[in-house]
């Protein structure tokens, strides 16, 4: 994979480079700034972006919205914000158009550092990972006509599970049911909203996410 890496502070920059390069990626930038990141998006087309909220100047919220502005130049362009802070003013704007290949983890509850290249891969594929805690904040947020009233409390649960960017036999493990009833839970949740077969499981999969992470 070919990687942008966006983070002010020089030890986690430097740290993440290793990392990544460890795991045979490619970084093509390191920046420590917003506008640096959309210059580096737009000149490189990373397969991803691994993005700090809070960065210079007012270190508040640089680094998502540098992260918007970069899928607006780039449509599309995969972006995995990694910080110590959930921040939702901007969060919405990077879901709004759900194309996919958006994550949000939170660096003091990355515990594992397979699990972390994992989701890395998985946003770079296009999907969605997410940390529990971002997804609490979001869900918040509820809007008022929410498009998963349909839904009952199991499929909510697997959409959840979904949204943290669990694969069906994990989401079975966690509420100890079994394969063919998660496909189950999937299929109708799928039919609720409104996301039918012509599409890919994957891109049903991701707008499922998004639904969610939006109502």
């Amino acid at each position: 994979m070919r990687v942008v890496v966006a983070d002010d502070a020089v030890l986690i920059r430097e740290g993440l480079i290793r990392l990544l390069e460890e795991f045979g990626c490619e970084v093509v930038a390191a920046v420590g700034d917003g506008d640096r990141l959309v210059e580096a998006v737009v000149e490189h087309r990373p397969d991803v972006s691994v993005v700090d909220v809070r960065m210079p100047p007012s270190f508040t919220d640089e680094g998502l919205r540098a992260a918007v502005e970069a899928r607006r130049r780039v449509p599309g362009t995969p972006v995995l914000i990694l910080s110590q802070y959930v921040e939702v003013s901007y969060a919405d704007d990077l879901l709004a158009d759900a194309r996919g290949a958006v994550g949000y983890l939170l660096k003091d509850r990355v515990v594992d550092v397979d699990d972390f290249m994992g989701g890395l891969r998985t946003v770079a594929a296009g999907g969605t990972v997410f940390d529990p805690q971002v997804v609490a904040q979001l869900m918040v947020r509820r809007r008022r006509d929410d498009p998963l009233a349909q839904l009952t409390p199991r499929e909510r649960e697997v959409l959840g599970l979904m949204a943290e960017g669990r694969s069906n036999p994990a989401i079975g493990r966690q509420l100890v049911i079994s394969d063919g009833a998660v496909e189950k839970h999937i299929r109708s949740i799928f039919a609720k909203l409104g996301l039918y077969a012509e599409d890919s499981d994957q891109h049903r999969r991701v707008l499922a996410v998004l639904a969610y992470l939006r109502s």
